[in-house]
């Protein structure tokens, strides 16, 4: 997860700059200009201003489909999304997030609360170094990136969730903690088994022995936080359930072995993280995790690409 925490320390100048930039923001519907109008030559027309309608004028929010290189990280190698994959995307992202968490916290939350910028990139960005890719970013609480679009099926509800559903609300959960931080209690479940540079040679089973719903959720707390989230909203009953029987062995490493009781309870601490991920959605956004899982998974039932 990249993170732009950015530390300006400019005195009054910069208080005064701040206060005209809010009043600004007060003023205008928009955080984007809505005055250019669409090309209606163009081939991508009718569903640039399916966009403008369903994302721009109802949330605020800027979908990115067209690669540019000063909204991608130049640190990889990206493959831009084809308009038919971007397509899909953006109308099961409307149907499966946005729609979803609509009916659950009204339709003001997410015009409120919300990314600003949804960006997709065509292919996954890849770290030789780590060995592993990244599916999802969330930056300063205002964009979040999609990669691997490309590899968009819509009708593999598993792939739908494991590489792309399951990252944004990950990423999504990371923009509310930015805003209404989650208990600082959170990272007493698993002090001292937070490894942030051998996550990915963690199986599953030996992360949720140690009481990590994923290898990634043992890299930091935070990370753990969104991923107790981001799991409990996309797995079935039989995976979630998969995950509790994982956490109540001793589990497996990198090779296989079956580890030795390490006298970790992971069964009953990933249970105890979601109480407090549910209590803190509850409390601090009034969102029944129970009641949006519920409403997620019926959508999924009857996947709608309008």
């Amino acid at each position: 997860m990249k993170e732009n925490l950015i530390a300006l320390a400019l005195g009054g100048l910069f208080l005064l700059a701040f206060y005209s930039c809010l009043q600004e923001e007060m003023l205008n519907p928009s955080t984007f200009d809505t005055s250019d109008s669409l090309d209606e030559n163009a081939s991508t027309y009718a569903f640039d201003a399916w966009l403008r309608t369903s994302y721009l004028d109802t949330y605020n929010l800027d979908f990115r489909y067209k690669l540019e290189d000063v909204g991608a990280d130049m640190n990889y190698n990206l493959v831009p999304v084809s308009t038919a994959k971007a397509e899909e995307m953006a109308k099961l992202i409307k149907y499966l997030w946005f729609d979803a968490y609509n009916a659950v916290a009204g339709p003001d939350f997410l015009k409120e609360n919300g990314p600003r910028i949804i960006h997709l990139i065509g292919s996954p960005a890849y770290n030789p170094v780590s060995g592993t890719i990244v599916l999802g970013t969330a930056e300063g609480g205002i964009k979040v990136t999609i990669y691997r679009c490309n590899e968009l099926d819509a009708n593999n509800i598993d792939m739908l969730n494991e590489y792309y559903f399951k990252t944004m609300h990950h990423e999504f959960a990371h923009i509310l903690h930015q805003k209404r931080n989650y208990p600082t209690e959170f990272g007493n479940f698993s002090i001292g088994k937070y490894n942030p540079l051998g996550w990915q040679n963690k199986t599953d089973s030996e992360a949720a022995s140690m009481g990590f719903v994923s290898p990634y959720a043992s890299g930091q707390v935070r990370e753990d936080f969104v991923e107790i989230i981001a799991n409990y909203l996309v797995k079935s009953d039989d995976d979630w359930n998969d995950i509790l029987t994982m956490a109540s062995k001793n589990g497996l490493n990198a090779k296989g072995i079956e580890l030795p009781d390490d006298g970790i309870d992971g069964r009953t601490l990933i249970l105890r993280k979601l109480e407090m991920a549910s209590k803190w959605l509850k409390n601090s956004w009034n969102i029944d995790i129970v009641k949006l899982r519920n409403e997620i998974i019926e959508r999924e039932k009857t996947i709608k690409i309008l």
